[in-house]
């Protein structure tokens, strides 16, 4: 399954929401050292109710914009 995915970085609170058939995610992290990414991966796995293992990020590592692929077992 792929999750397209709007990540905002560097802001003060943290959210995620799901707006028109995609997540938008705002995070605390910077986007440097792959921390924002990190951290999109746990809230999202959070809100899905899924182990962080099982989403990757295919597409969009350096991009605000971003597919998630969630692998299923």
């Amino acid at each position: 399954m792929l999750i397209t995915v709007r990540v905002r970085a560097g802001e003060k609170n943290e959210s995620v929401r799901e707006v028109a058939n995609r997540y938008e995610v705002v995070v605390r992290e910077e986007p440097a050292h792959n921390l924002a990414n990190a951290r999109v991966l746990a809230l999202l796995a959070s809100k899905l109710g899924v182990p962080r293992k099982e989403l990757r990020i295919v597409k969009g590592h350096r991009s605000p914009s971003k597919i998630i692929e969630r692998l299923s077992r």
